[in-house]
């Protein structure tokens, strides 16, 4: 038997600083010098040609989807270019040329590996075939296809229980590769499924449910075009959601009204530079936000309740404030909530939320007189204690004004990943469906589990009490995505083993289990076909569209797998011939899979031929304003309560933000272009006068400390930027601020970690003076 090796690595990397240069925040986004930049990286990455041509096809139909965000392609596309900044910088970072084997692990150990920043890592390429480290070693060797699935089998067989397993989704993968996962695990016998949307809109997800009976926004694209008015709350669409633009341009061309509620004033909501326009090219572009509230970290319920005490003090004047017909019709609670509305100040309001009353003022005087009204926002409302409260008063001030199953009017998650709500819609859940399960019976002719599992904050503290000892992920970089690192990374190395479906290197390959194990998978550009025949996945985007994905670019080499077919090959090594599910050809014949899921999940019937073209929508009962399964048949108003955040003088509350230059935990460069931050990811936006307070200057350099259930967190050396933040707000990056987040502070219902409300205090390590 192999010994156990202790190896020295780090969950962090590197803190050195690497040279920062500042400039003024810019004001505008996009434009030519977003083209420049997408294009240079490309180049840089995968050569003119490959570029060019993987370019063209990204968003287009018979093309595939955009690795990035999950923005919705509109019915006419630009032959130019269909894609964004972002969206050039994830194809690049997917087809590089660069690429990793065995010899590479040869010269580098894991613990050397280790000591890189999640930006150098994530640079040295593709992984390119399957790996394995063993207990007695801190180098990765190869290993056969076979022989790693015989490894992952034997594991899973010496299990005492299904539950020991945990089964985690990235939002990357697509709705076949998450549907056959969900299968193999409740085959398996668990229902240990914690997946990417735990730690981002699971909040998103409870609210909705719980107000209007479904977990997904309302909208559909081209709503924004006919929208009186769009709030953007807690979200930056020019770095996360570039595409958003595009949208919010057409909304102000129709004389559609902005409104963006963020604790930063983000580039893209100050002006948009179309660089396919002239105007976007030549001119001026476009200025999206009519009115920006420049609320306090997590202070938006604050801000909600006076505008819609504000706007009943107008109802009782003018009673077409509010539209009492679809109130009475489809609504439940509307007296209960104007009684609770008035428990509450306006001056109380003001105070906690810290926007300036004209301006608030001047945002109600238009909300009473539009009712198609859009609301859309991001993790700056979902990642706090009361991440589900917040999106709740979202949805009051909609259903106040009658703004749902109308078009130009609705709610607007904005998913990050491009098919994180797809993994979801298609099976990966930690709780238990019975309608799901009774399908999956009458389909494949087993019993799945029906006891709940585990989501991500609760699987990562069964493997650190050594009640889960395998861990796998189809996707991402579970390491730096969840909150608390280093207990998160304590928990990882208790597992026996821990495996990675995965096309590039990260940090989650690097502190791991007794035994890791690498499959290197087929990323969504690159052509997956079966014999000759070339092969195409689904996937949804953020408004429940689904539609086709078909990769074009040559695999960076011929020893990788699908998802799919890794997937089915695990559980074929598991189960042998003595299952009632036909894994192989499940894994191998897409068309076949999509048969099956048509059978198991809700509109997907004759997903073959209905995905075809422009794809096609999921059943959503907002549209349709049918709530019959929510209590008195009716959507539901709610009673929020306003944030806690009792905080000592010499503390912050800290949000946690992506560069302009990352998507999720994947660095792409070190420049936040939009925020004038050049060659740096350790920053803290903060306020001037909270400086002067506590005598510091720009660019010295501080700790950050976070202090819970007396537990102290702590990360090292950041460079304090003056910036245009609230007084007593602090921004900066994850996941490099991730160790100062508790794993087990959360926001009630979802679980969701609060990475948009950290309270720290400052530690001054040395001064420019």
């Amino acid at each position: 038997m192999s010994t156990i090796k202790k190896r020295n690595v780090s969950i962090v990397g590197s803190t050195a600083f690497t040279g920062i240069k500042l400039e003024q925040p810019a004001e505008y986004a996009a434009g030519v010098p977003a083209v420049k930049v997408a294009l240079q990286h490309a180049f840089k990455e995968m050569g003119v040609v490959k570029s060019m041509k993987g370019l063209a096809q990204m968003n287009q139909k018979g093309g595939f989807d955009c690795p990035s965000c999950a923005w919705p392609d509109p019915k006419k596309r630009s032959k130019i270019a269909e894609y964004c900044e972002n969206g050039a910088k994830a194809l690049a970072d997917e087809a590089t040329n660069k690429t990793i084997d065995h010899e590479f692990f040869k010269k580098y150990s894991v613990e050397e590996i280790s000591q890189w920043s999640d930006y150098t890592i994530g640079q040295k390429g593709r992984l390119i075939e399957p790996l394995i480290l063993r207990p007695d070693s801190v180098h990765y060797e190869s290993v056969s296809w076979e022989d790693a699935f015989s490894i992952i089998a034997k594991q899973l067989h010496e299990l005492k229980s299904p539950d020991e397993a945990i089964f985690y989704t990235s939002g990357r993968s697509s709705n076949e590769a998450a549907f056959l996962y969900g299968l193999f695990s409740r085959a398996f016998g668990t229902n240990n499924m914690p997946d990417c949307s735990n730690m981002c809109h699971e909040s998103s997800g409870v609210a909705l449910s719980e107000t209007l009976g479904i977990g997904k926004g309302s909208v559909k694209l081209e709503d924004f075009y006919e929208a009186e008015v769009v709030m953007i709350l807690g979200q930056n669409p020019g770095t996360n959601h570039p595409r958003m633009l595009s949208a919010l341009e057409k909304c102000k061309n129709n004389d559609g009204v902005i409104i963006s509620v963020n604790p930063l004033e983000e580039a893209g909501l100050v002006r948009f530079k179309n660089p396919q326009s002239v105007n976007g090219v030549l001119l001026s572009g476009t200025s999206i936000s009519d009115f920006h509230l420049q609320v306090k970290i997590n202070q938006d319920v604050s801000l909600l309740k006076l505008i819609l005490k504000k706007l009943a003090k107008l109802n009782k004047k003018d009673a077409t404030v509010f539209d009492h017909d679809f109130i009475n019709k489809y609504t439940s609670g509307y007296e209960a909530l104007l009684q609770d509305l008035d428990k509450y100040s306006n001056d109380e309001l003001l105070s906690l939320c810290g926007v300036k009353e004209q301006y608030i003022d001047e945002v109600v005087a238009v909300l009473a007189k539009k009712n198609k009204i859009i609301i859309c926002w991001a993790m700056g409302l979902t990642q706090h204690k009361n991440g589900v409260e917040n999106i709740k008063e979202c949805v009051n001030l909609l259903l106040l004004k009658g703004s749902l199953g109308k078009p130009g009017a609705g709610t607007c998650p904005v998913r990050g990943h491009s098919n994180v709500q797809g993994d979801r819609t298609v099976g990966i859940m930690h709780f238990v469906s019975k309608e799901l399960n009774e399908a999956i019976k009458n389909t494949f002719g087993f019993t799945p589990p029906d006891k709940a599992g585990l989501d991500t904050v609760h699987a990562i503290e069964a493997m650190h009490e050594g009640k889960a000892k395998v861990f796998m992920s189809l996707g991402g970089n579970f390491l730096s995505a969840a909150s608390d690192t280093e207990y998160t990374a304590e928990a990882i190395k208790q597992c026996d083993l821990t495996v990675h479906i995965s096309t590039k290197l990260n940090r989650s390959h690097l502190i791991t289990g007794k035994t890791a194990i690498i499959l290197p998978t087929l990323g969504r550009s690159e052509l997956d076909q079966k014999g000759n025949k070339p092969r195409y996945f689904t996937v949804e985007n953020s408004m429940g569209k689904v539609h086709r994905s078909k990769g074009m670019l040559p695999p960076v080499s011929n020893n990788l797998k699908s998802e799919p077919e890794i997937i089915g090959g695990i559980a074929k090594a598991y189960f042998g011939n003595e299952h009632p599910v036909d894994w192989e050809v499940l894994s191998t014949n897409y068309e076949f899979m999509r048969e099956k899921m048509g059978k198991v999940i809700n509109g997907f019937q004759d997903v073959n031929q209905k995905s075809q073209k422009n794809g096609f929508y999921l059943p959503n009962n907002v549209r349709d304003l049918d709530f019959s399964k929510l209590p008195d048949g009716k959507a539901q108003f709610s009673i929020c309560g306003l944030p806690n955040h009792a905080i000592d003088e010499d503390e912050f509350i800290l949000m946690t933000i992506r560069s302009h230059d990352q998507f999720n935990t994947t660095i792409y460069g070190l420049d936040d272009r939009y925020r004038g931050i050049y060659n740096e990811r350790r920053i803290v936006l903060m306020n001037e006068n909270d400086m002067k307070k506590f005598n510091l200057h720009k660019l010295d350099v501080i700790n950050l400390i976070s202090s819970y259930d007396n537990k102290e967190r702590k990360a090292f050396n950041f460079l304090v930027i003056p910036y245009h933040i609230p007084e007593g707000n602090l921004a900066s990056y994850f996941p490099e601020t991730n160790i100062l987040v508790p794993y087990n502070h959360f926001a009630d219902k979802s679980n969701t970690p609060i990475s948009k409300s950290v309270i720290v205090r400052l530690e001054k390590v040395a001064s420019i003076s």
